[in-house]
């Protein structure tokens, strides 16, 4: 669908800066680049970014990734942004795209406006808002194991100065994995008014449900994958589907002074809910039957109730001024965000190998010859009961100063109270901590020539940590700096930019003794780079995306891993980072018989990572291509053609540990029909 803006509403903490005057990397995958991809979901669209790396996601439950090669708390999903606001943290299942009109990812630090965060860089998704035009398309698709899925968006002014926008989906969806099925359906309906020429409300509504099967993959045999097919489910299907669901709600407020000073109020709330059972690899070494005969994976179930609930509110002003001769560019603001992280745990797990369990006791299933529901499933019993709130404040300010016609410098800083409350329901004990933060960012862009910048950046980051020691007090937030020098090109249609950066991350969660008992914030590591984006038109009608980065990325001291409880040594490389990712896609688009038709294809090359922090197990590298094609039958009817995967390479996208890997799918395909109207 023609994207038409007559809102007019800007994003939250960005200013009004035109790429080549922005002194970091940034990639925006806007909707028609989404929709050559054939993206229906985060982590498809992510792929498209080689500075993103694939990192355990849970099961299939939710997002999660690495930017520049750190991630976040692998205990809770990646955080991103929707229009600026926290979204990410909760636990809503996997992000759809049925909503959204473009991804950015805003690389390196972005503390200084955005406040805590991802020492590597920010995922911001920028959703489809009402316009004054009438417009509408349905959609529906079949694909590869028959998954059906059908969308519909439709946009309609109710009056001069009212419009409204409504989004839906529902998704039907079988797999390459034995017994896995989920089933999801959402909406997202919003509604824009126009007060005045000078004024804009836009609310949003989110609401969606998510019904997924735990899958944590395959397993490697004696260190080698592919003993096994990819399409074996190793958990239980009398487990059913764990259940996710969202509703969440956005209300933004701008107002134009003049055509120099504007000013943003926004408010969101989001609550989102896990719960189900899930019977999963038991990983510990002592109780692994596996380990022993080489056949009967030993398992334990699980039982999650997790809820969280987000709340954020924020106001900015942002303009142009002049002083002492030169033009200043400031934005500035407060916010203040709360977020509560309730979760209800419990497990049914089978004794030490060296009391003889029975195979009901293990739960344990032949990777070889499986057989689901052969023992009773099991009871699980309480292992953690522990609501977590953190509440912040900030206040931020950015000034970009034009020193001359070709040389800008950005200032920018912010001040963050942090008060973190973990209450142990099941050890009746509740510990508090309070934390101060100010986040630096300094700049400097020269325009070299008018298609041409160059730029250095130097930032700080910080990130709360989930949970406590063992004296039931808060970690020291994780915390980072990060530099970054690069050039951005823009020629002939085409729009490049290549960086190098620098992050050095400290306060990384680790074991505090090799029992893995406890917990301690001493862990560093670094990540350094290059990365190589290209985007635009090639010219007779091919448009290109590329996207190339490598990363090295290792630990910088020596500690006894948060999970295993075993020692890494200084220089470890870091969990499903590849050194080495490219993204391409090409798009052809012409017309034939009167007709519109497009067509294109894409790969993606994953470099060897490391499969498991504390072995030498490596995921081994892949390429996969994609294609597809799409012709107007009629002005408002468009069919496509969609080929994944498309020399069926068997691949594996990420992993935990040599006993939870997560394998890619198949060739498929997939074919739609889109009516305009």
């Amino acid at each position: 669908m023609e994207a038409v803006t007559i809102t007019g509403t800007r994003q939250a903490y960005q200013g009004d800066f035109k790429r080549m005057e922005t002194p970091q990397a940034e990639q925006t995958i806007d909707a028609e680049t989404l929709r050559a991809s054939g993206a229906n979901d985060l982590t498809q669209a992510l792929d498209l970014s080689a500075s993103v790396a694939r990192q355990n996601n849970f099961g299939g439950l939710w997002n999660a990734f690495a930017l520049r090669g750190f991630v976040g708390d692998e205990n809770l999903p990646s955080n991103y942004l929707v229009n600026g606001f926290n979204a990410g943290r909760g636990f809503g299942g996997p992000r759809d795209l049925s909503g959204i009109e473009s991804v950015e990812v805003l690389k390196g630090p972005r503390a200084a406006l955005f406040g805590r965060g991802e020492p590597g860089g920010t995922v911001n998704l920028v959703t489809k808002r009402p316009t004054f035009k009438t417009a509408g398309e349905f959609r529906l698709s079949a694909g590869s194991f028959e998954t059906y899925r059908a969308d519909a968006d439709w946009t309609t002014p109710l009056s001069d100065a009212i419009a409204v926008r409504l989004i839906g989906f529902a998704e039907d969806a079988g797999s390459f994995r034995d017994t896995v099925e989920t089933r999801k359906y959402g909406m997202s309906p919003s509604l824009a008014w126009r007060l005045s020429p000078q004024s804009r409300l836009v609310y949003e509504l989110e609401l969606s449900h998510q019904a997924i099967p735990f899958d944590r993959g395959v397993l490697a045999v004696n260190g080698q994958l592919g003993r096994i097919p990819a399409s074996r489910f190793l958990g239980e299907p009398g487990d059913g589907p764990l259940k996710a669901d969202v509703q969440g709600h956005q209300l933004e407020f701008q107002h134009d002074f003049s055509k120099d000073w504007s000013a943003l109020v926004g408010f969101t709330t989001r609550k989102t809910s896990l719960e189900g059972f899930s019977t999963e690899a038991e990983l510990a070494t002592n109780r692994q039957r596996r380990l022993v005969d080489g056949q009967t994976l030993t398992r334990q179930r699980r039982f999650r109730d997790y809820d969280a609930s987000y709340q954020v509110i924020r106001a900015e002003i942002n303009g142009r001024f002049q002083l002492a001769g030169l033009q200043h560019r400031l934005i500035f603001g407060v916010d203040a965000d709360r977020f509560e992280n309730d979760q209800v745990f419990l497990r049914a797990r089978a004794p030490t190998l060296a009391s003889n369990p029975t195979p009901a006791q293990q739960q344990a299933i032949d990777i070889f010859n499986p057989a689901y529901g052969s023992y009773n499933l099991p009871t699980p019993t309480p292992l953690t009961n522990r609501v977590e709130t953190q509440k912040s404040v900030g206040v931020f300010a950015q000034d970009q100063i034009t020193l001359s016609e070709r040389l800008q410098l950005r200032l920018g800083a912010r001040f963050d109270d942090y008060r973190q409350t973990l209450q142990d329901r099941a050890a009746s004990r509740v510990s508090t901590q309070k934390q101060t933060r100010v986040s630096p960012q300094l700049g400097l862009v020269y325009r070299a020539r008018d298609a041409l910048s160059l730029y250095a950046t130097f930032g700080e980051n910080f990130r709360p940590l989930s949970g406590a020691d063992a004296q039931g007090k808060g970690f020291e937030p994780n915390q980072s700096k990060s530099v970054e020098a690069g050039a951005k090109l823009s020629l002939g249609g085409i729009d490049a930019t290549v960086a190098v950066f620098q992050v050095k991350q400290t306060n990384i969660l680790v074991a505090a003794d090799a029992s893995a008992a406890t917990q301690l914030a001493i862990g560093k590591a670094r990540s350094r780079g290059l990365e190589v984006d290209l985007q635009g038109e090639l010219g007779q009608g091919f448009s290109l995306w590329a996207s190339y980065a490598h990363v090295d990325a290792k630990t910088s001291n020596t500690f006894n891993d948060a999970n295993f409880g075993v020692p890494v040594p200084a220089g470890t490389p870091l969990l499903n980072v590849p050194r080495h990712t490219l993204s391409l896609q090409l798009v052809k688009s012409l017309h034939m018989a009167g007709r519109g038709l497009q067509f294109g294809g894409g790969l993606v090359h994953v470099g060897q990572r490391s499969g498991e922090f504390t072995t030498a197990f490596k995921l081994p590298a892949y390429t996969v291509a994609r294609a597809f094609a799409a012709y107007e039958v009629t002005k408002s009817t468009t069919l496509r053609l969609d080929v994944d995967n498309l020399f069926n390479e068997t691949y594996y996208t990420n992993s935990f540990s040599a006993l939870w890997v997560q394998p890619g799918a198949p060739r498929s395909a997939r074919v739609s029909a889109a009516f305009k109207f």
